[in-house]
């Protein structure tokens, strides 16, 4: 948020700055640059919204190291070639899980049976895994799964939450990737879309020890969800889990971790930093708000535009914050995203405001929602 009158180009820029402090491509070389030690052959597999751009980096790095690459999977919401023959590609559905998620979560496995000692598996991880990969673990059905998943993202759950349910459910979810993975070595490179960057959340965890239990899966459902709204052969694995008759998810000091390293090669602290520096670069005496930010995306958009309004007019300033709203839908059927649903709920707020205010929400990934938008910049004329 700015006060300005170019403070809506300026904003602008700051977002790009962001950006470009979190890119894929340029991150994973980063992580990459003091890597030594590496197996005789390593096998990619990139997952999520950004597997494009970190696979090529990686094919990049192996090559110029003269590491053979036995195998690569991309698994993206977007169809793109990838024109090096040691890549497959497949195509999940995001925000929702569909058939394409199915087909995809197949490919992971035959990805993972290709698998053999010696490779060293490295896996690019990024937001939007938890959908594009969903496909129901045994006992829940595909229904009934993309049901659940419809109405945990309608009921407004924080991410933390939200990944706690789902990859409970998901075949490859809380480090059942890391099971079928049976190798020598895994690495994780992942870019982190939760707050506070935590590792089981990210993705839902696919290579991450499950710290969470049945029972607070459960607890959760029970507080988030109507109890007839949750559907029968979810409600049935949980039972049956929490009896002993059913494998609990993977937990931490459990042998098939022992080989596996994560590193955490770009997050929202990151763009933050990057867009500190680019404001004050143009002049800005800014505030940077360590909290994350998570609650109702209208209830955020609505506070901020009460802290702007008491701001000196005449002070430049750039208040910075990170962090994943959610966006509660009940019944309506609107379209939007979080970040859209705040900076519109703020302009409300700042509407006719004397002063000139800018206030920008979007995301890092380029989409906010199921749209085309990364999110969207309002003043004190939008309303």
């Amino acid at each position: 948020m700015t006060r300005h009158r170019d403070c809506r180009r300026d904003a602008l820029a700051i977002y790009e700055a962001a950006l470009a402090g979190v890119e894929p491509g340029r991150a994973l070389a980063r992580a990459l640059e003091g890597l030594e030690e590496t197996g005789p052959r390593v096998a990619c597999l990139a997952l999520g919204k950004a597997a494009f751009p970190m696979l090529r980096e990686a094919l990049r790095q192996l090559d110029q190291r003269r590491i053979p690459v036995s195998h690569a999977l991309a698994v993206s919401p977007n169809d793109e070639p990838s024109g090096d023959p040691r890549v497959s590609v497949a195509m999940g559905d995001h925000p929702l899980p569909g058939s394409g998620s199915i087909a995809a979560a197949e490919a992971v496995a035959e990805f993972a049976c290709a698998v053999t000692p010696p490779d060293e598996v490295w896996v690019l991880l990024s937001g939007g895994t938890s959908s594009l990969i969903a496909a129901p673990v045994p006992g829940v059905s595909t229904d009934d799964f993309f049901a659940l998943h419809a109405t945990l993202l309608r009921a407004g759950l924080p991410i933390r939450e939200l990944n706690t349910v789902r990859k409970r459910f998901a075949r490859f979810g809380g480090g059942r990737l890391a099971a079928a993975l049976r190798t020598q070595r895994i690495r994780v490179f992942a870019i982190s879309d939760v707050p506070g960057d935590d590792a089981p959340a990210i993705g839902s965890g696919p290579l991450e020890p499950d710290p969470t239990t049945a029972r607070q899966v459960r607890d959760i459902l029970d507080r988030a969800v109507t109890p007839h709204r949750v559907l029968p052969s979810v409600r049935a694995h949980l039972d049956l889990v929490i009896a002993g008759q059913a494998p609990e998810t993977p937990k931490p000091g459990d042998p098939i971790f022992r080989n596996r390293t994560m590193e955490i090669i770009a997050s929202n602290q990151v763009a933050l930093g990057h867009a500190r520096r680019a404001a004050e670069s143009l002049g800005y005496l800014t505030e940077f708000v360590a909290l994350p930010l998570e609650r109702e995306a209208s209830d955020a958009g609505d506070f901020f535009g009460r802290l702007v309004s008491v701001l000196d007019a005449d002070f430049r300033c750039c208040l910075l914050w990170g962090g994943e709203t959610t966006v509660s839908l009940g019944d309506s059927t609107g379209l939007g995203g979080r970040a859209q649903e705040l900076a519109l709920a703020a302009a409300q707020r700042i509407d006719g405001a004397p002063s000139s205010t800018v206030i920008l929400a979007a995301g890092t990934d380029g989409r906010d929602g199921p749209t085309d938008a990364a999110g969207a910049i309002v003043d004190e004329s939008s309303w």
